[in-house]
């Protein structure tokens, strides 16, 4: 395994970031849909095995004083293995002066406090698929 991280947008095959994230069990949506989030972003991370992606997140950010993370996906086959360790922790190193929220996976909690984040007492959401969110239980 040799995982290189690019926060280079150039040259991503949007496909594959969709499929990473379809196959991580995130919420998906269409291919073009998923590059503009991405190219939107503030920040967006990449990791790759060699030539394949395996692992992507992202944050839209004011850059300032604000930053809120997505899409923290990493193929199945290489969880567990450090990479999403090094997509966070490149978020978190490009934005040093912001606060940040996310959206975690049930479960998923206790990674996310190794990096200092811990759960809200206060937080409002409006989904554009409240019914999805109801099934998996984030509201």
């Amino acid at each position: 395994m040799n995982i290189n991280i690019t926060y280079n947008k150039d040259n991503i095959d949007w496909q594959a970031v969709n499929n990473v994230i379809i196959k991580a069990g995130l919420s998906s949506s269409d291919t073009e849909k998923c590059k503009r989030s991405f190219i939107g972003s503030q920040v967006a991370v990449f990791a790759f095995d060699n030539e394949k992606l395996v692992g992507v997140s992202r944050a839209i950010s004011d850059g300032v004083k604000q930053a809120a993370i997505y899409d923290v996906a990493i193929l199945p086959e290489y969880q567990g293995l450090g990479i999403g360790r090094l997509l966070i922790e490149g978020i978190l190193n490009k934005l040093p002066d912001c606060s940040f929220i996310l959206f975690s996976n049930i479960g998923k909690e206790s990674f996310y406090e190794k990096f200092g984040f811990r759960l809200l007492k206060s937080g409002m959401a409006k989904f554009t698929n409240e019914q999805l969110m109801l099934e998996k239980g984030i509201i």
